[in-house]
């Protein structure tokens, strides 16, 4: 096993050491198992509901190496509520463009959709490493001011899995011994090689791809700009596909595909990782630049998932419950969509705010984000690992072609990860017919009312809120006032949010001044219009003219309370 790192760049691990706690009585509400992104994720997303819980972590600190090294917008989105994104945003790169090449040629130069106003960028390139220390620090914020909220148990793995109809009952082990842990919940993020997925019999099903990709990690001195660059049988390593992306601290990665009778052992031996970083940098007008190798790895693609991401008190998110392509940057980025989507239900059922089928909805949103991801993703993949001489040739077509017909080299394209409708999901409530804004499942489309003015997704979380939103268009306040009565008096824990009018609070409403009329515009809003936002920022619900009974319905469908609340109350009129 090879030695830890002890530093990356300017970036410092910090070691820590296992505890063994005493005989514990405590029965907890969720336990995580596995701390790496996806874990703290969650961990993070159940302490904005006020529900504590319990991490094992296998290694002592952060992991190393580059890894899921691309944050999507979506993410970006999660990770501002999750208490991040500021370190994120500090340290991260952003990046709009990539560059493909058939050999030393320019076949296509595609950009990512970065209209101005935008809040965040649509991509930037971060090391694992720092999401997990970003992360961590959020962690200890949390705790700074709610102690014992999140518990981090570092050097400790789950050995044994005991799961029941109330709860679950777990062994921990590491070096300084072994002890039983009780919850009500436990979340499997311990990855690929899930140790909690194994135990309980479980298998991902789906396409694995024969194509093998090596990464390396440089430390390299490099002014080349923060693009996306691929090269297809390049010139230098005829017969495969480099990928390369910079990162922060002038650490670059560099992705190269194993060809037909080449050992990812070898590849990975000194002299042969030294051989081909130089040539590659020669190759691109780089080789007289010093660098170092920092780190090393394999992957193979595939695109696989469990057919259930419950069973029973048991939840999978991450790579515990799903494999897919890295290509277009899949990855982390559904991971994070994971968490989100799960944190919030699981307070709910925790707290006996929703009942438990709540979480069955968690699995089949989830399920339906893979396969839509897992669309885009193989067809990625095919092009750039092709499984077949028939994809081969097909491949070598396309990027011949592409240099001189605009309309085949689309076809190269990536495809970039981007933000999941949950279409058809049992959350929704049926909608009116809106021209254009997201539809019921889509998540929050998020607009710049104008200079000087919040983001609409800034006004909807303001104030530390979790929970649901109803955004109401509304320029006088009539409307407002009548419905910030209507929900008071039923007792909803919806918050209200009017845009429209000015200033920034009226009659104990939140207020976010549309002058210009854009946020009504985006969501085909006239006067009276609604919509019913989840704690993760989907649409739950909208209406062309809103009524209080039809908002309290859509809450209740959308934490699938089964209890149907009376439409002939007597609301204010």
């Amino acid at each position: 096993m090879p030695p830890a790192i002890d530093r990356i760049g300017p970036f410092q691990y910090r070691r820590f050491a296992p505890c063994q706690p005493p005989v514990e009585m405590t029965r907890h509400a969720v336990l995580i198992a596995g701390g790496g992104p996806v874990g703290l994720a969650v961990a993070l997303g159940l302490a904005r509901h006020g529900v504590p819980s319990v991490v094992i972590e296998a290694d002592d600190s952060v992991c190393e190496g580059s890894r899921a090294a691309c944050i999507s917008r979506r993410s970006l989105e999660i990770v501002e509520r999750l208490g991040a994104v500021d370190d994120f945003l500090a340290r991260g790169l952003p990046w709009a463009r990539g560059r493909s090449y058939y050999g030393d040629r320019e076949v296509l130069v595609f950009d990512m959709p970065a209209e101005a106003g935008q809040k965040y960028p649509p991509m930037i390139n971060l090391q694992q490493y720092y999401i997990e220390q970003y992360l961590l620090d959020a962690v200890e914020r949390c705790n700074a001011l709610r102690p014992g909220m999140i518990d981090i148990r570092w050097a400790s793995q789950v050995t044994q899995l005991d799961s029941h109809a109330e709860g679950v009952r777990v062994q921990v082990e590491n070096a300084l011994g072994s002890y039983h842990v009780d919850a009500d919940w436990l979340v499997a993020c311990d990855g690929g090689q899930s140790f909690v997925r194994k135990t309980l019999g479980l298998e991902l099903a789906g396409t694995g791809y024969e194509g093998r990709y090596v990464i390396i990690d440089i430390e390299l001195a490099s002014a080349s700009p923060t693009e996306r660059r691929a090269w297809f049988d390049p010139p230098w390593w005829k017969g495969s596909t480099v990928l390369m992306h910079r990162q922060p601290d002038n650490i670059w990665r560099i992705d190269y595909q194993l060809r037909p009778g080449e050992s990812a052992e070898e590849a990975l031996a000194p002299a042969q990782v030294q051989s081909f970083v130089q040539r590659h940098l020669d190759a691109i007008g780089e080789g007289h630049l010093p660098w170092q190798p920092v780190w090393t790895s394999v992957y193979r693609a595939g695109a696989m998932t469990l057919d259930s991401y419950r069973h029973g008190r048991v939840l999978f998110a991450g790579k515990a419950d799903h494999a897919r392509p890295i290509f277009g940057v899949r990855g982390l980025n559904s991971g994070f969509d994971d968490a989100d989507n799960l944190a919030w239900k699981l307070a709910y059922v925790a707290q006996g705010r929703a009942g438990d089928a709540l979480l069955d909805t968690y699995s089949s949103e989830r399920i339906q984000a893979f396969h839509i991801n897992a669309a885009s993703a193989m067809r990625s993949t095919e092009f750039m690992s092709p499984p077949s001489r028939g994809f081969d040739l097909m491949r070598e077509a396309c990027l011949s072609l592409a240099g001189e017909h605009v309309e085949i080299a689309t076809l190269i394209n990536p495809r970039q990860t981007h933000a999941i409708c949950y279409g058809d999901s049992p959350l929704s409530s049926p909608d009116d017919a809106f021209a254009c804004g997201p539809a019921p499942g889509a998540p929050l489309q998020d607009v710049l009312p104008g200079e000087g003015l919040p983001h609409l997704s800034t006004a909807v979380y303001a104030a530390g809120n979790y929970d649901f939103t109803l955004v109401l268009f509304d320029d006088d306040g009539t409307s407002s006032r009548l419905m910030h009565e209507q929900l008071q008096q039923a007792g909803s824990p919806v918050r209200l949010l009017r845009v429209g009018g000015a200033g920034d609070m009226q009659d104990g409403i939140a207020v976010l001044p549309d002058p210009c009329g854009k946020v009504r515009q985006s969501y085909g809003a006239q006067a009276g219009s609604a919509y019913l936002l989840r704690p993760d920022g989907h649409v739950a619900g909208r209406w062309l003219t809103c009524r209080a009974e039809a908002v309290l319905m859509a809450v209740l469908r959308a934490v699938q309370r089964s209890t149907q609340i009376d439409t002939q109350m007597e609301l204010p009129q």
